[in-house]
């Protein structure tokens, strides 16, 4: 293995980390060496996640669970701390809870759903990367926090317009945290899925018409998987990317290049 790479002693937090993109990020940290906390809304889904690594990777002491609401800033804090005592230091925090949107044109759409989406896609982050900027800052030895958003942050979106929204919030948010937080050796980065296979997405990859109409535009003639992400997890946990941040990583098969 390259050096760099290597996680062991690591401490990586990964919200939504029971499912999806995220679940594939926590597989690749723990195949790399590192103690990883998923944090999961649904208690029964992140239990079998739990479950599901720990016999994966064979050692249950490198994978802990925690149910979270990141739209809430007090179970934030909490569950934030918690990850901190179950991994003894965080060196990795990958924000990458999300919700979709409500297919909704800007005509009909109430500020409900609007702000729905805002609350974890934007709020989540903020509050899960100052809970982490906090203690890197405190324990002097940096780190790195990474945020999943979406290839919906540079395209045009119709009826999606809050998700978009929320994504390119989040972009600027990492470009503006890379500056600030650079003195205390933090770096952010943002991921940017294409359309990736996920309970998320299930119902649009499934749909005929919906193939039809995208697969063709996807250079590399297949949807993402969430095995996809665990290179780009690992690099950005790692020494590897030490003067990496401020960067968005657009993983989607060519999609936005076509």
């Amino acid at each position: 293995m390259f050096k760099a790479f290597d996680l062991t002693g690591r401490g990586a937090v990964i919200t939504g980390g029971n499912g999806g993109i995220g679940y594939g990020m926590a597989s690749a940290l723990l195949s790399a060496g590192a103690s990883v906390a998923i944090w999961g809304s649904n208690p029964g889904k992140t239990e079998r996640a739990e479950a599901a690594l720990a016999a994966a990777c064979g050692d249950a002491s490198r994978v802990h669970a925690f149910v979270c609401d990141v739209g809430e800033e007090s179970q934030v804090d909490s569950t934030f701390a918690a990850s901190v005592t179950a991994l003894g230091r965080v060196d990795a925090c990958f924000a990458n809870a999300g919700v979709s949107s409500k297919a909704t044109p800007l005509l009909e759409m109430g500020l409900e759903e609007f702000r729905r989406v805002q609350r974890i896609n934007v709020e989540g982050v903020f509050l899960t990367f100052r809970a982490a900027a906090r203690h890197m800052a405190e324990h002097g030895r940096g780190g790195s926090m990474v945020a999943t958003a979406s290839t919906a942050a540079l395209e045009g979106a119709a009826r999606n317009s809050h998700y978009g929204a929320s994504k390119g919030a989040v972009t600027s948010f990492v470009r503006a945290l890379a500056v600030e937080l650079a003195r205390h050796r933090i770096r952010v980065n943002a991921i940017l899925p294409g359309w990736i296979v996920t309970d998320m997405t299930e119902r649009a990859v499934n749909s005929p018409k919906f193939a039809q109409a995208v697969l063709p535009r996807i250079p590399a003639r297949r949807w993402g998987e969430i095995g996809d992400f665990g290179g780009i997890a690992v690099y950005l946990a790692s020494d590897a990317s030490a003067y990496t941040s401020g960067e968005q990583f657009v993983i989607d098969g060519g999609y936005t290049k076509f």
